[in-house]
């Protein structure tokens, strides 16, 4: 199968998934994201978990859980975020695929500070789950305007993730 890293805010189960947050520091998933399911089922394989700032939100990947993520180019510099663990992961050569999420440019952003291709599906393209946290669904608004989507090393490595 093809492997991919997974963003630390979508689930695998049996697998630790802390969001960045100490309140989540221990939690082992009990079901996998659907994501991640359609992506198994097409016979990706889940090679690891990527860092990502404290419930996804910041444009720096850093979270009392992990640390920070730096950028492999310049180990002065952000990855960015909220993606940056996974652009970190394909700039340095570690995979090739990788998956996110994006509400203001948590995929787009990190892509760009690593040099890597992080795309911004339309809602609804791909997989998502229910598990947002009620404030982004309901008073905010923001659960329909947040998605998961596929960052890569390159634009055929994102269609081939996005297909």
């Amino acid at each position: 199968g093809l492997p991919v890293l997974v963003k630390d805010n979508q689930a695998v189960a049996g697998v630790r998934c802390t969001a960045g947050a100490p309140m989540h520091a221990t939690r082992i998933a009990a079901t996998t994201h659907p994501l991640v399911e359609a992506l198994e089922a097409a016979g990706g394989v889940v090679l690891g978990v990527t860092n990502m700032p404290e419930h996804a939100a910041g444009s720096h990947t850093f979270n009392p859980v992990f640390g920070a993520t730096h950028n492999p180019h310049d180990l002065g510099r952000t990855a960015g975020g909220s993606t940056g663990g996974g652009a970190a992961a394909l700039a340095s050569g570690a995979a090739w695929l990788a998956t996110g999420s994006d509400l203001g440019g948590s995929l787009r952003n990190p892509a760009a500070f690593c040099s890597v291709v992080g795309l911004r599906p339309s809602p609804g393209r791909c997989p998502q789950s229910d598990a947002a946290p009620t404030a982004w669904r309901g008073r905010w608004g923001l659960g329909l305007h947040a998605v998961h989507g596929p960052m890569g090393r390159t634009v055929e490595d994102v269609a081939l993730l996005l297909d």
